[in-house]
């Protein structure tokens, strides 16, 4: 039964897609990452997004049932396919992108029970890849208008990006994250400003961005809230694959800010979450909650 004037506190929009991996296909999508780690963590979630009448549409969406999270919101396409990344991993474990174009996830249309949705939410998170297609992008740019608490997940893959849009993001946002890649990639854009601190500072500045994190893969994440700056060193796992930590790491992140934990607090928590989904394989995981207390206790460097 659709419930669509139910509150919920997050709201992630944008791409739901099929990694195509050497081993199979595995669901994806940033925002549907997120959604998934926040409900594993206590924090019910909506998705706006967008399915093609296919069997890979109706897989994603029995997925969501599967795991009770709400597919009200997805809107479906009988012209363009669901959503397909070809994904390859090199000899280090890293994951390239082959992100098929135009697709259902490039055509989120606008409609009028998504106002109630964002606007009740106390997080609106999104990526930069929703933004590739007019149609998508003018939806997303609408319900910015509207969101109290918007939550950007930089995701720059070339060639599905432009700097005058990821612009106009950066000042519509209370809250960044994105990998030390991404950091040195936008900040180059205007500064020349090597550290880190630095970088992050020049961006809060500029933007107005009261919130910025930066992952480091293996050498932990820095979370800088209002000026202040917290670090943390990570935890040491073997990695699986890396598909899906970054998005894990948000919910995480986001799951504690709104239980009202310190941002050191959410860092580390954060980064621990992010570190076992790394040891998995795929993005969404099934994993026990245990599991993230057990490797806090590993932890060696006191934060």
């Amino acid at each position: 039964m659709n419930n669509t004037s139910k509150k919920y506190p997050a709201v992630c929009f944008g791409e739901i897609l099929w990694d195509i991996l050497p081993t199979g296909a595995l669901p994806g999508g940033a925002p549907m990452n997120v959604a998934y780690h926040l409900k594993k963590l206590g924090i019910e979630p909506a998705m706006i997004t967008r399915i093609g009448s296919d069997d890979w549409g109706k897989n994603l969406v029995n997925l969501m049932e599967q795991n009770n999270i709400s597919s009200d919101f997805f809107q479906l396409d009988n012209t363009l396919e669901t959503g397909k990344v070809n994904a390859t991993i090199n000899q280090n474990r890293e994951v390239t992108y082959d992100i098929v174009k135009p697709v259902a996830w490039d055509n989120i249309q606008w409609e009028d029970k998504l106002e109630t949705l964002v606007a009740d939410s106390d997080y609106f998170v999104f990526g930069s890849l929703a933004t590739r297609s007019e149609i998508t992008r003018n939806t997303l740019f609408k319900l910015l208008e509207i969101a109290r608490f918007k939550v950007l997940d930089i995701n720059l893959r070339a060639p599905h990006y432009n700097r005058q849009i990821i612009e106009q993001l950066l000042h519509r946002i209370n809250l960044l994250k994105l990998n030390q890649a991404e950091l040195e990639l936008i900040t180059g854009w205007f500064t020349k400003y090597q550290s880190d601190n630095d970088r992050i500072k020049v961006l809060q500045e500029k933007f107005s961005i009261p919130g910025i994190v930066v992952t480091k893969g293996e050498n932990g994440a820095l979370f800088n809230s209002d000026g202040i700056v917290y670090t943390h060193p990570g935890y040491k796992i073997i990695v699986a694959d890396t598909i899906g930590s970054g998005d894990s790491f948000l919910a995480a992140l986001l799951a504690k800010l709104l239980s009202g934990y310190t941002p050191g607090e959410a860092l580390r928590f954060a980064g621990a979450v992010g570190a076992l989904i790394a040891g998995y394989d795929g993005a969404c995981p099934d994993y026990n909650i245990d599991e993230i207390s057990e490797l806090m206790k590993t932890e060696t460097v006191n934060t």
